[in-house]
């Protein structure tokens, strides 16, 4: 690309930030490079959800990347409603079936390294990437530099780059979010600077989530009609559940168990508030993440009912995970730069939602940067535009989830018979909604300079 129209830059080569580059590589005049701190370009995690609110997001890319997700889901996407979730009280002998969620169009659930490889084929030459390129900071020119003058990139093995956008997609750890507020709180009052500066960091959300893949011919050996071999099932308790679906077109059950520290759970959005370590320290590089053997992997939920014990007696081993999660954040851009994804409103995975969220990041940044009328001068327009329209819909669905993680916990004041409803309603926006109404808006105020968007 001889002449382009500016230079992006995305430090984060995970789902987010590979979403934002296929999204991005539509636009000719736009070049994208792509800075991954690891090795290859590469996913860890288990399994990911998509409601049918972000996938419809990810239809907009084409039948081609349709097709290629659906074929790793093993299933078609429908609009229809359909049974989704099943929920059942199991912290006692005998489960009972408390509700079945129905959804207007199926949670797609696919293998998160499944994912990544999608968007990785759908990549183009003309997209660089970058491998083993951690940030360590950057630097934005200086009000009243000429505009194109470039931000600056540092990295860990001492290499620099420019660009004329940077986007950071780099997850809860992020280098950028840090970087970015401590430029955001310069000149604030001390009171106000001081409430920016508690946004850098994460936090733990009082909640640890145990994690792994059971292998579906080993439970299908021990049970053969395993119901999680087939259907998505929340096994309910007191101040700990865990879920179970199929995944990688039925080799896998994933898994994944929490337990609820209720009184860490009620501080965790307050801004402002010192919240306490967890009570474990990890026992891999990563100290949010310890390594657990079955029989440790298995012990909150050792009194459930028998089938949730055909499920545990599969478990090989597992890892526990210290649930962080980043306050809300005053903003999520500052002049040429801005956050998304994780980076931006990590949060808790009660809703299944993080994913989904970052994947609508990343096509109204694609819908504000690659707008005709946005030019290098008007970037920081357009990144306020996607602060405007994106933060406050990412707030309200990290604390919907948080409640959602508290209702299958027991932990909030519903009889058991109404528990599916509230439920429902807590979480229907993402069947129910779209982002569409959002780009439209978008689209709206980067053409009419008018409006104010701060």
């Amino acid at each position: 690309m001889s002449n382009p129209k500016y230079r992006i830059a995305i430090c984060g080569g995970g789902v987010g930030g590979l979403t934002l580059a296929v999204a991005l590589s539509r636009y000719q005049d736009i070049a994208v490079d792509v800075y991954e701190a690891a090795q290859s370009f590469c996913e860890i995690g288990a399994g990911v959800g998509v409601w049918p609110r972000a996938f419809r997001v990810l239809r907009k890319f084409g039948p081609d990347f349709e097709q290629q997700l659906l074929q790793r889901c093993g299933y078609d996407y429908t609009d229809e409603y359909v049974p989704t979730v099943r929920g059942r009280k199991s912290d006692q002998a005998v489960g009972i079936d408390l509700f079945d969620l129905m959804t207007k169009g199926k949670l797609m659930r696919l293998h998160r390294a499944d994912f990544h490889g999608v968007l990785l084929s759908f990549l183009p030459p003309s997209c660089a990437t970058h491998n083993a390129k951690r940030l360590i900071s950057y630097t934005q020119p200086l009000e009243g530099s000429p505009k194109n003058s470039p931000i600056t990139l540092t990295f860990t093995d001492e290499s620099t780059a420019t660009c004329d956008v940077l986007i950071g997609a780099d997850g809860i750890k992020s280098t950028v979010r840090p970087c970015m507020l401590r430029e955001l709180a310069e000149g604030l009052d001390p009171d106000e600077k001081e409430s920016v500066l508690s946004c850098m960091s994460p936090i733990w959300s009082g909640v640890a989530a145990y994690r792994t893949l059971v292998s579906a011919e080993k439970l299908r050996a021990r049970c053969p009609d395993h119901r999680t071999l087939r259907e998505f099932t929340q096994y309910m308790g007191k101040d700990a559940y865990f879920l179970a679906y199929p995944v990688s077109l039925g080799q896998y059950v994933n898994f994944a168990g929490f337990t609820l520290e209720r009184d860490v759970v009620d501080l965790a959005y307050k801004a402002d508030t010192e919240i306490p370590r967890p009570s474990f320290k990890g026992k891999t590089n990563d100290e949010w993440v310890s390594e657990l053997t079955a029989q440790q992997f298995v012990e909150p939920f050792k009194d459930f009912e028998e089938d949730a014990q055909h499920l545990l007696e599969c478990v090989e081993k597992g890892t526990l995970w210290a649930v962080h999660t980043v306050k809300t954040l005053p903003s999520t851009n500052f002049r040429r730069v801005a956050i998304m994804g994780d980076a931006a409103h990590a949060m808790t995975p009660f809703q299944g939602s993080g994913a989904g969220q970052g994947i609508e990041d990343a096509y109204l940044l694609m819908t504000v940067l690659g707008h005709k009328s946005t030019t290098l001068e008007t970037v920081p327009r357009a990144l306020a535009i996607y602060d405007k329209l994106r933060r406050p819909f990412s707030s309200e669905v990290a604390l919907r989830s948080m409640r959602g993680g508290q209702l299958c916990a027991f932990q909030e004041d519903v009889p058991l018979h109404e528990l599916g409803d509230a439920i429902t309603k807590n979480w229907e926006w993402a069947w129910l909604t779209d982002l569409d109404d959002a780009l439209e808006e978008a689209v709206r105020l980067v053409e009419d300079s008018s409006i104010d968007v701060n």
